[in-house]
């Protein structure tokens, strides 16, 4: 079965679960509506996971897509956390989320458990199938991904229950290994491509390329960084460190002498090696979404990126998303 034809642009639903903020099912339903109308193509893709807020993400985008054409959209979400009701006594670990369902998670990646946290993703979303299923944060758990996991998850695609699967994490040297060993269709790298951080270019990018993996790069902002290169900016979730906003300040001085926002240069980049088809962009709101697809259609000049090597702010053998313009 062929990989589905991803948009360059998808949105990430992990904000749509309370993440560090709560909002309401209304903005939760705009946000995804507004993904519709701004992100353009002749689908929207969007990735959720049991893991956001413990389900809520699935539920409100379940909502959020009810009555839609089945066909106007892309869908992913993950297994190896699988997601069970609190215990008497129990207290939710909610990791960053706020008001949470009462569950929790707990690893699995025995087949009846892969099955069964699809299932449950399938019940929440509304929908009979997902295009897209990732093993999520596996990081710690690999004998149990190549010895279970990961063939649970070869043989949903063998029976045409998913179409295309992979592996969704930050950790992109873990995820170079897996690609290089199994037949992987699609990986989710967050925050390893960046204008700030190569090192997927040195291990994952070359693998995937090799075996015809595509990448899907989400983290572009680095956590905020990218964003908002200010003191107190977070990178790779935690406090920034000092020589890190500069250099993000740096390149921000760089990007406004040719009329460039930060963040539209931060969500064009990754695009300069073949491999990356999708950027994901989280998004909480509305006005977050159009801004994002904004950002990615706002036109950059090459020589932008050749100042930033010149500069020193990207190394000399990095590749660049030059357009001939």
């Amino acid at each position: 079965m062929p990989v589905p034809a991803l948009p360059r642009l998808g949105l990430g639903c992990a904000p749509l679960a309370n993440l560090y903020t709560a909002i309401t099912d209304e903005q939760a339903e705009a946000t995804v509506a507004a993904a519709f109308d701004t992100f353009g193509g002749d689908v929207t893709y969007l990735d959720t996971a049991p893991h956001y807020g413990m389900g809520r993400s699935e539920e409100r985008l379940g909502r959020a897509l009810a009555g839609r054409d089945r066909a106007s959209y892309l869908l992913s979400t993950k297994v190896g956390r699988r997601l069970r009701d609190l215990g008497p006594g129990e207290s939710p670990d909610e990791q960053g989320y706020v008001d949470s369902p009462a569950r929790a998670r707990e690893w699995d990646f025995t087949a009846d458990g892969i099955n069964a946290t699809l299932e449950g993703s399938l019940k929440r979303l509304g929908v009979d199938s997902v295009d897209i299923v990732y093993l999520h944060d596996v990081e710690d758990h690999l004998r149990e991904v190549r010895t279970s996991g990961f063939p649970a998850l070869a043989a949903l695609r063998d029976q045409g229950v998913v179409k295309a699967i992979g592996f969704g994490m930050n950790y992109s040297g873990v995820m170079a290994g897996l690609v290089a060993d199994l037949d992987v269709d699609v990986v989710l790298c967050a925050g390893r491509w960046t204008l700030l951080e190569r090192t997927a270019y040195d291990d994952l990018l070359p693998v995937c390329e090799r075996r015809g993996t595509q990448v899907v790069v989400g983290g572009v902002y680095n956590s905020g960084l990218l964003a908002d290169p200010r003191p107190g900016a977070h990178y790779n979730y935690e406090a920034a460190p000092t020589d890190l906003i500069e250099r993000a300040q740096h390149i921000q001085r760089v990007c406004a002498e040719f009329g460039v926002p930060l963040r539209a240069a931060a969500l064009r980049y990754p695009f300069a090696h073949p491999s990356v088809v999708c950027a994901v962009v989280g998004a909480a709101n509305e006005a977050e979404v159009r801004d994002n697809a904004a950002l990615f259609d706002h036109a950059i000049p090459d020589d932008l990126w050749h100042a930033l090597v010149e500069r020193g702010l990207l190394d000399a053998d990095v590749p660049l998303p030059l357009t001939g313009k």
